[in-house]
């Protein structure tokens, strides 16, 4: 998978399962070697014929949590449309997390597709193309993944690096790779909490893959997938075509993959304990099915549900968590251990398997990101119950993170206004109650779990309007721009002693300029005031003892210019409103602020004194308008077509539309000297906005 909008947090981000692992896409294939250059071309052509239509490369519009807020990216990846009405494989990195999703196909045709379901365990997910009316699409055949040789030759096919299609050829190095040990507990390939290598033994190869690649097809040279790219480790990688047609069949029936869970932890036998079958029990999860049937940490399990259990290598363990997850739930089964010696038969009921991290949700008026707390994660963190809401990160300077003591991540909110908080559907019901009606922050006594300490504080649940500054004292202002004449400046200019201020600026059609004042006239004294300053920190001195002035009154300059001395009067205006005192409006669903300009900024731009528009001053990473590419420093000038002549437009104008949720918002802005359109795609969350 390649990212193309890089925030902050990429490290983290970028798809990678462990250091040195990449994000890609692999092919492998099962054919006879043809016998001489050209019948492979031949073949290799005939194959990519036979796939490259059904190929399509996925643009996404992703979602992560971080800081406090929920943030989206853009990545890129791969997938091969599995059905004729649009269902497309992938895999659950590229498109798990999808909030938009454009496919394009090799004739460059782009259409929007949407998300059916996805399975982070095995690393799959299926998308549909949206609106198709009926459209009947190329489909790539399956092939039998189990048939595959080391030696068989492959093709690679995707979209690396968010190019065009392409293909790649190698041969299958290892037709079931796993992880090594060293790699730790989850071999690096850990996706949203679960282990991806619990069920999958991948397909090796060394056909050249990149970054993007994933979620494409492995090929054989007969043109039928037998793979679906994920990781390159040295040797790149595929998900066995078996597995994970199986697991987008499920998807496409149900939205979703249904396993049996026991909760218990095996390993492959201890070489000392002299044992030629079964696998040893490591652990057995507090709680779990396994844990009330009776099983035991040191057990040898050689049978379940009739069928013999064999874990002598690790590459076996794949076979047992399989047999485990198609267990049917809520139907005891027996199975046999072996404990002391003796073998004894358990009788074990499944339950339905629970994803280990649950959906992730946002607040902004507590500043906060959050999901509920699954059984496995409860048992993780030493608790007894699944009740409360787990904090999964907090915004700096939000709510939660001024309160004293502030929230912080992996805290656990037990209690809002006296009220238990069992779930985040309890959460988000408190928070619509506190703040209904309200246009100011409310406080609310808050109580969290912290490890073993049980806190209160007060958070102030809301969002902040940001704050009219109002009107400085407008005081007397002469409309010109100046430097110190310092010691070094007077002596090159042949007047050692002279102080006071060399004109810089003279504003357009101003009193100054009217008067005669020119650029490069130096103020000797003011009303027969001596000037005196002649230190870079004198640069204020000046402005100061003017605002001592009457606003229309009159100040006479006493100007050098060349070696000539004269007086010029020059009427004293109002001092004109800084940036610091002009109106802002924030957006809270695009993430942006922006701000009246100032006279200021239209001489700095050299702007027409009529230029209509307003300043963006902050575009906050991963939100909706910095995925759209809009700047710090752009002049926003339309919305939509209509002209935004101050942030009181803006405000209004954003309301309506997410008052109508539109499907795609423009802005017209001015940067530099260069106009630019963009185009904003916001999806919108019907329960919460956006």
């Amino acid at each position: 998978m390649t990212r193309l909008h890089f925030p902050k947090h990429t490290a983290m981000r970028c798809i990678c399962f462990a250091a040195s692992l990449l994000c890609l896409a692999v092919a492998a294939g099962a054919q006879p070697v043809p016998a001489g250059t050209g019948e492979l071309s031949a073949a290799v052509k005939a194959a990519v014929e036979k796939v490259n239509p059904a190929l399509v490369r996925i643009l996404v519009v992703e979602t992560y949590y971080e800081e406090g807020r929920e943030m989206k990216s853009e990545a890129s990846g791969s997938g091969i449309v599995i059905r004729a009405d649009g269902h497309i494989i992938t895999n659950h990195h590229v498109a798990g997390h999808a909030k938009h999703m454009k496919c394009t196909f090799s004739n460059k045709e782009e259409i929007e597709a949407e998300l059916v379901g996805t399975d982070p365990l095995t690393d799959i997910a299926v998308i549909k193309l949206k609106n198709t009316n009926g459209r009947v699409f190329p489909v790539a055949s399956f092939g039998d993944s189990s048939s595959m040789r080391v030696g068989d030759q492959v093709l690679a096919m995707g979209s690396p690096l968010a190019l065009s299609q392409s293909v790649t050829l190698g041969i299958v190095s290892n037709a079931e790779m796993t992880m090594p040990e060293w790699m730790g507990k989850y071999g690096g390939m850990e996706q949203d909490g679960e282990n991806v290598g619990s069920l999958v033994r991948w397909l090796g190869h060394d056909a050249e893959i990149f970054g993007g690649n994933s979620g494409g097809p492995l090929v054989t040279l007969g043109g039928e997938v037998i793979g679906i790219n994920e990781i390159k480790l040295g040797l790149s990688g595929a998900i066995p075509g078996n597995l994970a047609r199986e697991v987008a069949e499920a998807i496409m029936a149900n939205g979703q993959v249904k396993r049996a869970w026991l909760g218990i932890e095996v390993q492959p036998r201890l070489k000392s304990d002299g044992h030629s079958t079964g696998a040893l029990i490591g652990g057995v999860v507090t709680g779990s099915p396994a844990d009330k049937a009776g099983f035991k940490a040191g057990d040898y399990i050689v049978e379940l549900a009739g069928t013999p259990v064999d874990v002598k290598f690790s590459v076996q363990l794949p076979d047992f968590n399989r047999l485990v997850a198609g267990l049917a739930t809520g139907q005891p089964v027996t199975a046999k251990v072996e404990r002391a010696g003796a073998v004894t038969e358990l009788t074990v009921t499944p339950a339905e398997r629970e994803p280990v991290r649950l959906k992730q949700f946002e607040q902004p008026q507590w500043g906060l990101t959050f999901r509920d707390i699954s059984f496995m994660m409860a048992r993780e963190m030493k608790r007894d119950s699944t009740d409360g809401v787990l904090i999964t990160s907090v915004r700096p300077g939000g709510a939660s993170g001024e309160a004293k003591p502030a929230l912080a991540a992996q805290d656990v909110i037990l209690e809002v206004a006296g009220k238990p908080v069992k779930s985040v559907r309890d959460l988000m019901a408190a928070t619509e109650e506190i703040t209904r009606g309200k246009e100011e922050p409310m406080p609310v006594l808050v109580t969290f779990e912290r490890k073993t300490e049980r806190f209160v504080t007060v958070v102030r649940v809301g969002l902040k309007e940001l704050i009219d500054p109002g009107l400085e004292a407008k005081k007397a202002w002469l409309p010109v721009e100046t430097q110190v004449i310092t010691r070094d400046l007077a002596e090159q200019m042949g007047a050692t002693g002279l102080t006071g201020f060399r004109v810089t600026r003279v504003y357009h059609d101003s009193t100054a300029a009217k008067a005669g004042v020119q650029v490069g006239d130096l103020i000797l004294a003011v009303d027969s005031t001596k000037m005196t300053a002649n230190r870079p920190e004198d640069g204020e001195d000046l402005a100061a003892f003017i605002r001592q002035y009457t606003v229309g009154t009159a100040a006479e300059l006493q100007i050098r210019r060349g070696t000539e001395e004269q007086r010029i009067s020059v009427e004293l205006v109002r001092a004109p409103k800084l940036a610091r005192e002009m109106k802002r409006f924030r957006d809270d669903v695009f993430e942006f602020t922006v701000r009246d300009i100032t006279m200021f900024d239209i001489a700095s731009e050299r702007w027409h004194d009529d230029q209509q528009g307003v300043l963006v001053e902050q575009v906050r990473p991963g939100g909706w308008a910095s995925l759209g590419m809009l700047q710090n420093g752009d002049l926003l000038m339309e919305v939509n077509g209509t002209a935004m002549g101050d942030v009181t437009a803006v405000k209004e104008t954003m309301a309506k539309i997410a008052e109508s949720m539109a499907d795609s918002v423009v802005f017209k802005v001015l940067r530099g000297i260069h106009t630019v359109y963009i185009e904003l795609e916001p999806r919108w969350d019907k329960k919460q906005g956006n």
